[in-house]
């Protein structure tokens, strides 16, 4: 046998090669309906009703309440039944 090849005893030998699998292309999400959440936010009125301290029983009797609602009925959201309660008008749709 020659210097430059090594003697092979016993085992043969095995060659170590990595095997890789082919990149995939492309949105895996393509076609799926894109389902995300909104945060849920209170409205204005919520927020007024929360900071007042309301409880809806208490709606209907709350001077604050009535004069927030008839400064902001024509651009916040305000529940009809309160709108009728108190005899506001509304100008628009909301």
């Amino acid at each position: 046998m020659s210097e430059s090849m090594p003697e092979m005893r016993g085992r043969p030998r095995v060659r170590k090669t990595k095997l890789t699998m082919a990149k995939k292309r492309g949105n895996p999400n393509w076609g799926k309906p894109d389902i995300q959440a909104a945060p849920v936010v209170p409205t204005s009125f919520e927020a007024v009703v929360k900071k007042l301290r309301l409880s809806p029983a208490e709606y209907e009797g709350s001077v604050q309440l009535k004069e927030w609602a008839r400064k902001n009925k024509d651009q916040k959201y305000v529940p009809d039944d309160l709108l009728q309660f108190w005899g506001f008008d509304v100008k628009g749709d909301l």
